[in-house]
């Protein structure tokens, strides 16, 4: 597994998975601190199960790995890859998104929200229904 921004040491990246959040829960991924449209790469080889736009992740991308045993979050960001569908196989490295503040992201604080999560036994059929979080960063 690589770092998603090109550019970057693990040293650079603060650990931001037990900061609290509103509600007394736990963060839960790692915030990795990038300029606006900087490219995101696919941390490992997959598939796109799903793109989504939420009022708190912004515009996110669901990526499974190739044996269905981790779930790839990549969040707030500006847009997505031109060509980038669900269903579609990626490669680790490959151009999936760029780097942005949408969702309830800080328009001052561009950022990639990324969390890692380990499928849990109800997950079937390109569905994360059950995920359990995993401290990546």
């Amino acid at each position: 597994m690589a770092l998603p921004v090109a550019g970057l040491t693990a040293a650079q990246i603060r650990d931001t998975f037990y900061a609290a959040r509103p509600g007394g829960r736990a963060h839960q991924a790692t915030d990795i601190l990038a300029p606006s449209g900087a490219p995101v790469h696919a941390i490992v080889d997959g598939a796109v199960r799903k793109l989504f736009y939420s009022k708190a992740g912004g515009n996110t991308i669901y990526e499974f790995d190739e044996g269905g045993q981790y779930c790839y979050y990549y969040a707030h960001l500006q847009g997505y890859a031109s060509g980038l569908s669900e269903g579609q196989r990626i490669r680790h490295g490959e151009v999936i998104g760029y780097v942005g503040a949408t969702g309830d992201a800080s328009p001052d604080t561009p950022h990639l929200h990324l969390a890692i999560f380990r499928l849990g036994p109800e997950s079937s059929g390109g569905k994360a229904s059950r995920l359990i979080p995993i401290r990546c960063c």
